[in-house]
């Protein structure tokens, strides 16, 4: 199996990391980019460069399986083992070891000593406190004290209402060191766009939020009341559609609009945590096979389920979570020779609350109001703009009287783009007068870049060199640096080495600029005939980094 170009630059990322880094990385690519075939490069990397052993961890039996299928694939000479209950396998001692957590959680000791584990949908590691994952992870860094683990994952952040990044100083993984941009890989065909179509706004003010999430009663209880219009709202948008996958609050719910679309004679299977395994099996298969056009489930193929088929996702569960409003959309990322593009229906309000699912807005869930509100949270009146706690039903301002519980999704999907590229761009070419080079500080204990300042007329608009940081942002840097300057044997490695050589690099004639949002951004740089020659990147040395060396006892 050939890796894509995105792919090998993350394979690169990761072990740059690894080399140069005392801590453990994430890798960041989108549902549907590969992330299996990744994980077995770097299984194979490890294992045949180095003598490493390694532990391939998910939360799933799919996974599990579908991850050693791809290790087959990349390397079909090496050894593997599994070791999952539902699999029915429990092997032990092989080199390359696929696992599933909730097999291995109390098992690790009896496992043997792993020197690398790769962490697949690693935003299900708890940040702080117990858990499988980190029980599991800290009994094997008691046999190896030099283990390191990789997590990759399309959400770098919590799943829950509260948008908290995966990765931190305090955490298990530290810091992302690849990441694969949705535009980019949908530009070069990796993976299907998505497109939607306008609709109404939905009220969601009237919807109690708890612990970061809206209540789950007052939602499907709203609901109900609206899902035979919202069935015929369906069958009509998507009716040259031919797989679709619909997610709902609750059980009740989701049985409501599978009998809506059945009485419409769109063949339809339900499927959520309490459906027996052999008959959630069946419903799949029949599915991916094609004989039911619509899929309803509750919470359970969020994340994880690969049907490439799928062409449209209606989304009829509100969510304060801008990982599962992504997992979700990310359904219909993948490719299918039977689709040009997915169309995604928004009944519920996500894409206005989180954004474009290319440009997920992550924002920590706000606590206010007066301190004697127990819950902490507050709402706006619309009378008179107080902040008033959640549960009021009268304003004690101006009295302005709350309605009961505002329905949570509308009969049509919301008005707004769920890719950041339906919306129409605003592009602008300048003339650059001169270019300025200056070290601007790193902030939050980040490394410093060089910042890049070009006159255009009045205007000054910059961009940041990151020559000093890690993967994606370094392999930016590189690529920049080698546009001006493709001879050179060394592009500098920190800014301190660059800026007197910047100085002598040549100067565009013209930059291309994305002014559609707050802050403008370069897109392109345009240069007179005497341009230098556009180059990639130049590939990183590969050596075996010290932890390796030490588990073969090499150094």
């Amino acid at each position: 199996m050939q890796l894509r170009d995105y792919q090998t630059a993350a394979l690169e990322a990761c072990w740059d990391y690894l080399r140069a880094r005392p801590g453990n990385p994430a890798l960041v690519l989108p549902t549907g980019a590969g992330k299996s075939p990744l994980m077995a490069a770097i299984a194979r990397d490890a294992h045949i460069n180095w003598g490493g052993r390694v532990g391939i961890v998910a939360h799933t039996q799919e996974l599990v399986a579908q991850n050693a299928d791809k290790f087959r694939a990349v390397a079909p000479d090496l050894p593997l083992g599994i070791y999952s209950a539902s699999l029915n396998r429990r092997d032990r001692f092989d080199p390359i070891l696929f696992l599933q957590i909730q097999s291995v959680a109390h098992r690790a000791t009896a496992l043997g000593r792993f020197d690398l584990l790769l962490i697949d949908e690693a935003h299900r590691i708890p940040l702080k406190g117990e858990g499988r994952y980190r029980r599991f992870i800290e009994e094997c860094r008691r046999q190896n004290p030099n283990l390191r683990v990789v997590g990759l994952t399309a959400t770098p952040y919590r799943l829950q209402g509260q948008a908290v990044p995966v990765c931190g100083p305090d955490y298990i993984l530290n810091e992302v060191a690849y990441e694969a941009r949705i535009p980019e890989l949908i530009e070069q065909g990796y993976l299907c766009p998505l497109v939607s179509k306008l609709g109404d706004t939905p009220d969601l003010s009237g919807v109690r939020v708890k612990a970061g999430e809206y209540d789950e009663g007052q939602l499907a209880d709203a609901m109900l009341g609206l899902v035979e219009r919202t069935a015929d709202d369906l069958c009509a948008r998507a009716a040259d559609r031919d797989a679709w996958i619909v997610f709902c609050v609750n059980v009740a719910h989701a049985e409501a609009v599978r009998d809506a679309l059945q009485r419409r004679g769109i063949a339809t299977g339900l499927v959520h945590g309490g459906t027996p395994a052999a008959e959630r099996d069946a419903v799949l298969a029949e599915f991916q096979s094609g004989g039911l056009r619509a899929l309803v489930n509750v919470n359970v193929l969020s994340e994880g389920f690969d049907a490439p088929h799928i062409d449209c996702v209606a989304m009829l569960r509100p969510t304060k979570s801008p990982g599962l409003y992504y997992q979700q959309c990310g359904r219909g990322f993948r490719m299918h020779p039977s689709k040009t593009d997915c169309l995604v229906l928004d009944y519920a309000g996500n894409v206005l609350e989180h954004g474009p699912v290319d440009q997920i807005r992550v924002r920590p869930v706000r606590r206010t109001g007066p301190a004697t509100v127990q819950t902490g949270a507050a709402k706006a009146c619309p009378g008179c703009q107080a902040l008033i706690p959640t549960g009021c039903r009268t304003c004690p301002e101006c009295g302005h009287e709350f309605t009961a519980a505002a329905p949570d999704h509308l009969d049509r999907p919301v008005g707004a783009p769920v890719l950041s590229t339906e919306r129409e761009r605003v592009v602008r070419t300048h003339t650059v007068d001169s270019v300025r080079y200056e070290r601007h500080a790193g902030k939050g204990g980040k490394p410093p870049s060089m910042r890049v300042t070009y006159q255009c007329g009045l205007r000054r608009i910059s961009e940041w060199v990151c020559l000093e940081h890690s993967g994606f942002a370094r392999t930016r840097a590189l690529e920049w640096w080698l546009r001006r300057e493709p001879a050179t044997p060394q592009v500098p490695r920190t800014v301190e080495e660059a800026l007197p050589r910047a100085w002598g690099l040549p100067t565009p004639a013209r930059i291309v600029v994305d002014e559609t949002n707050k802050y403008p951004a370069i897109k392109a740089h345009e240069f007179d005939e005497a341009q230098p020659a556009a180059q990639g990147a130049l590939p990183a040395a590969r050596s075996a980094p010290d932890w390796l060396l030490r588990a073969v006892g090499q150094n």
